[in-house]
C-alpha cells in the first residue's frame, strides 16, 4: 500500500528567458491588467533555455517522496520522448508509476516566459493528460492512505469523480488542489468532488471564484464559505501576503519571510502537497503550514518547479528558522 497517490498531469516544461522584458498596462474603468510585450514580427533572441519536468501531479510526487512518503503517480502520458522524462525523473525519485500511456496521444508541454519582477506567463499544450480513462488504471495497484488530485479537466474530470468515489468507498483520505480552469465552473459543477474532500488548498482568487465571493472578502469568511461546499480542512494562499487555514474551530495564518525570489512556477504545488505530507504523517494543521511554507520557499527561490523541493530533514532545519503561525479561535 502507498501513503499517497497523486493524480493529474505531468509536463516538461522550457523556460524560455530573453531580453524582451517590457510590460504594457491595460485600464478599463473596471480592472486593470499587465501584459507581456513581444514585438509583432520580430526575431528575439534567446538568452537562456532550460528543460524541465513539471505538471500539479508529478509535481507533488517528488515532494511526498523527498518527505519520506511511499508514493505513487496515477496519471496519463504519451508515448514519446517527453514521457521518457518524465518517467526517467520518477524512477530517479522512487516513485511508482501506476498510471497509462497513450500512443494516440502526446504528452503535455509547457513554454514559461520570463518577465520584469517575478511572474511569467505560460503556454501550455494539454493533451494526454486530457484524457485518463478510470477503466484503463489498475485497480489492485491504486491502494493508498491518500489520493491527491490537482485539477481534473478534459475527459479526465470524469476519471476523477470515478477516482473519488473509489477512494470513499475504500476509505482514502482525499486531497484536492484545483485550478483556476476548473474552479471557474463553479461550485455546483464540482459538488460531487468537493463533498469527497478532506482538504482543499488553493489560492485566494480561486477560493473567491470557486464561492462567487469577493477576494476582499474577509478570509475567515472565504473559508467558511469553501467549507460548507463540503472539505474539512480548507487552506487558501495569498501569495506575500501568507496562507490561511481553519477546520472550523481556529484560523491559522502565517506570513512567509522576504526571500530573493528568481520564479514562483510551482510555488503553489509546493505548499499544497507539504500541507498534505504533514497531514499524511500526522501533524497537526500548525506544523503543516510551517512545513508547506519552507518548500514553497525553497521553490521560488530558483528555476523549475520541482528542482529545490526539500527532503525531511532539510525541511526541519528550514521550519526553525521560519515564521510561527498566528492561530485565533473562531466563534
Amino acid at each position: 500500500m502507498y501513503d499517497i497517490i497523486t493524480i493529474r498531469s505531468a509536463t516538461v516544461d522550457a523556460f524560455v528567458k530573453t531580453s524582451m522584458e517590457e510590460l504594457i498596462d491595460i485600464k478599463t474603468p473596471t480592472s486593470e491588467q499587465e501584459l507581456t510585450c513581444y514585438p509583432l514580427g520580430a526575431k528575439i533572441l534567446i538568452k537562456e533555455l532550460q528543460f524541465m519536468t513539471g505538471g500539479g501531479g508529478t509535481n507533488a510526487a517528488v515532494s511526498f517522496a523527498r518527505l519520506g512518503l511511499k508514493t505513487a503517480y496515477a496519471g496519463n502520458l504519451g508515448k514519446d520522448e517527453s514521457a521518457d522524462r518524465i518517467l526517467s525523473e520518477l524512477k530517479k525519485e522512487h516513485i511508482d508509476f501506476i498510471g497509462t500511456m497513450d500512443k494516440k496521444a502526446k504528452t503535455n508541454f509547457s513554454v514559461v516566459l520570463n518577465s520584469i519582477g517575478h511572474d511569467r506567463s505560460i503556454l501550455v499544450y494539454r493533451d494526454s493528460s486530457e484524457n485518463l480513462d478510470f477503466g484503463k488504471l489498475n485497480k489492485p495497484k491504486m491502494k493508498a492512505k491518500w489520493f491527491y488530485f490537482s485539477s481534473m479537466t478534459g475527459n479526465s474530470f470524469e476519471a476523477g469523480l470515478k477516482l473519488m468515489d473509489y477512494g470513499a468507498k475504500n476509505r482514502i483520505k482525499i486531497a484536492y488542489n484545483p485550478s483556476e480552469y476548473q474552479v471557474k465552473d463553479g461550485a455546483r459543477k464540482l459538488k460531487p468532488l468537493l463533498e469527497k474532500t478532506d482538504v482543499i488548498i488553493f489560492n485566494r482568487e480561486e477560493a473567491a471564484m470557486l464561492t462567487g465571493m469577493n477576494t476582499e472578502d474577509r478570509i475567515e469568511n472565504l473559508l467558511a464559505a469553501v467549507r460548507k461546499l463540503g472539505p474539512k480542512i480548507a487552506a487558501i494562499t495569498d501569495g506575500p501576503k501568507g496562507a490561511y487555514c481553519s477546520e472550523g474551530i481556529t484560523l491559522y495564518a502565517i506570513i512567509p519571510r522576504k526571500v530573493k525570489v528568481v520564479e514562483t512556477t510551482g510555488a503553489g504545488d509546493a505548499f499544497a502537497s507539504s500541507f498534505v505530507a504533514g497531514l499524511a504523517k500526522g501533524y497537526g494543521i500548525e506544523f503543516c503550514m510551517r512545513l508547506a511554507l519552507a518548500n514553497s520557499e525553497s521553490v521560488i527561490q530558483y528555476y523549475g518547479a520541482k528542482n529545490i523541493l526539500l527532503k525531511w530533514n532539510e525541511a526541519m532545519k528550514e521550519m526553525k528558522k521560519g515564521p510561527k503561525v498566528k492561530k485565533i479561535k473562531l466563534k
